[in-house]
């Protein structure tokens, strides 16, 4: 894997190479014209929750989610994730747009709570990691050190529900390869060999507690919208064994990813793929809301 401009290879990352890294990083779009004045036009709609803000810049970053009006306790409660990696456009824009089109559909059935951005500093600058250079989906813990992951797991603790199901909307880019995994490598002063980007969607299930029919119905639904990655010759999507088509899956507690994090009995991260020549960001947006729409309906019929 390439060498990384900052840091000594094989040494980890001290708080001067941080500082240096932070320093490197700019803002390329606006958090608040792009995803802060979507959510407030859904007022109407929704009631909006702020649930903190990031101590980087308070003003500049609140913490907003949409929940459903009249939450009913009597109903299953849903919770949808966007953006705990800020570059991972469609993970926010989809979120933004099941909410603004399709969710009121299903408040008769569910309580859905929506947290479109969980990192805005990170969708401003277009970046895995928050200014710490932690990856906040890693650190869904215990005394979280990124106050993104701890601040959305104390909206879920505020619920004081047991959630049904949880869908994190993510993807995978060329980028993982030619930024992303190289900066991990000289972060942790470790090697990270070349890996392979997958050409299509696919689904993260929990390896803890599969549920395969609740993923194949996510897969056929957004089977729609775009392709679905193949596996590769051995098997494998970004390393991991393909368990049925377009679904592989990872220990998600263990490895402190935000889909772990209601305990809920379906969890599901999703992967777009916006780098394919068959892509584009309206077709990624469209597959994540196929992809969230695809779980629901499949809930509606057999939780």
């Amino acid at each position: 894997m390439q060498h990384y401009p900052i840091g000594t290879p094989g040494t980890p990352w001290g708080d001067a190479e941080k500082q240096q890294w932070r320093a490197s990083q700019t803002i390329k779009r606006s958090y608040q014209a792009e995803v802060v004045q979507k959510i407030q036009a859904l007022a109407p709609q929704f009631e909006i929750v702020q649930y903190g803000a990031l101590s980087y810049d308070t003003d500049r970053y609140p913490l907003l989610a949409l929940k459903a009006p009249q939450w009913d306790d009597s109903k299953p409660a849903i919770l949808v994730t966007g953006g705990v990696h800020g570059y991972e456009t469609s993970g926010v824009q989809g979120a933004l747009l099941f909410a603004k089109e399709y969710a009121a559909d299903y408040f008769g059935d569910f309580n859905l709570l929506i947290a479109p951005c969980v990192s805005p500093w990170g969708y401003e600058v277009i970046n895995r990691w928050n200014p710490l250079a932690l990856d906040p989906n890693r650190n869904f813990v215990a005394n979280s050190p990124a106050e993104e992951s701890a601040a959305l797991m104390r909206l879920v603790a505020d619920q004081q529900v047991q959630f049904l199901a949880h869908i994190d909307l993510h993807e995978t880019t060329d980028t993982d390869e030619t930024e992303f995994r190289p900066a991990l490598a000289a972060r942790d002063g470790k090697y990270i060999a070349p890996g392979a980007i997958p050409d299509g969607f696919y689904n993260v299930d929990d390896s803890a507690s599969p549920q395969p029919a609740f993923h194949k119905a996510i897969i056929d639904a957004v089977a729609k919208v775009t392709h679905i990655a193949p596996a590769d010759k051995d098997g494998n999507i970004i390393g991991s064994p393909v368990v049925q088509p377009g679904v592989i899956e990872y220990a998600l507690k263990a490895l402190g990813l935000c889909a772990s994090i209601t305990g809920a009995a379906y969890s599901c991260t999703t992967e777009v793929y916006p780098d394919s020549p068959k892509a584009t960001d309206d077709i990624c947006n469209q597959a994540q809301v196929a992809a969230v729409k695809g779980a629901l309906d499949f809930l509606k019929h057999h939780s």
